[in-house]
């Protein structure tokens, strides 16, 4: 269709997910009127953490395409908003300042029940020594700690941000939303514990729905079965979740031999425990 004469508005269909919604803006438009256009239709659909692209539809190829650099409505158009997958804006690259540990329900009562239980347990509480050094911020939760116990006494829970209870699976309670929100410019979670399965599949995809980028930690999260736990690491990696170890988490953290905390960390990597049957079932 011909643009309309001089001012005036040209009818645009927005969508967003399985959301379209007829609406018009003005002719002239630019990019920062149509976000703020998607954002008064979706607003409440939309999580602003993460990092999105607008696309028209281009009638000569039939689909979608990049909103064109400097586009100005003109004309009748289809428009979507689609949000990036966390693999197409990270590197998994971590920094101290930007990094947040959580630990997952490592619970008295589960001893008996998960698989290599006690390698998980001393990889764990290394990278709690590992987080106060550095001074990042610890979230622990703790299953329904009237049945089953509270964190078992080997790992030092002194300085953790937040321990709380729960009966959901993930750890994305409104108190730990809260917490992540009161810590400037949170990127990336360090995660471990059990069951990697259940409580820790589930708070790693909540957390990536959220734009968060997930780290779990394969050598301190287990099940009490390795089936379950293979499939779990395997799923979560191809949902652009990190899955990778203890040690190259701590050693991406002070990433130089030069970082005041090296040595420290160095220690605590050489005191760590044999390797158990727990690498071999990734």
């Amino acid at each position: 269709g011909c643009p309309p004469a001089g001012g005036g508005s040209v009818p645009v269909l927005f969508c967003f997910s399985v959301f379209a919604r007829p609406s018009s803006v003005p002719h002239g438009a630019g990019y920062e009127l149509l976000i703020q256009k998607f954002l008064s239709l979706y607003g409440d659909q939309i999580d602003m953490h993460r990092k999105f692209v607008v696309q028209l539809f281009a009638e000569e190829w039939s689909q979608y395409i990049d909103l064109p650099k400097g586009f100005l409505v003109s004309e009748r158009c289809k428009l979507r908003l689609v949000p990036l997958q966390i693999q197409m804006t990270t590197l998994g690259n971590l920094t101290p300042s930007s990094t947040v540990f959580f630990c997952c329900d490592m619970q008295e009562r589960f001893r008996p029940a998960i698989k290599y239980f006690g390698d998980i347990i001393s990889v764990g509480q290394r990278l709690l020594q590992g987080a106060r050094l550095l001074g990042i911020p610890v979230i622990v939760t703790e299953q329904y700690p009237k049945g089953l116990g509270s964190t078992v006494q080997e790992i030092d829970l002194t300085g953790a941000k937040l321990v709380l209870p729960k009966t959901k699976f993930s750890m994305v309670l409104p108190e730990v939303e809260a917490a992540l929100a009161e810590i400037p410019g949170v990127r990336s979670v360090v995660l471990f514990g059990v069951e990697t399965h259940v409580c820790i599949q589930q708070t790693a995809l909540e957390l990536i729905g959220r734009g968060l980028e997930v780290h779990i930690v394969a050598d301190a999260t287990s099940s009490r079965s390795m089936m379950d736990r293979m499939f779990a690491l395997e799923r979560l990696a191809r949902t652009g979740i990190i899955v990778t170890t203890s040690e190259a988490i701590l050693l991406q953290l002070v990433a130089d031999k030069e970082h005041p905390k090296f040595k420290e960390i160095q220690n605590l990597i050489k005191a760590s425990a044999p390797e158990s049957g727990l690498l071999s079932k990734v």
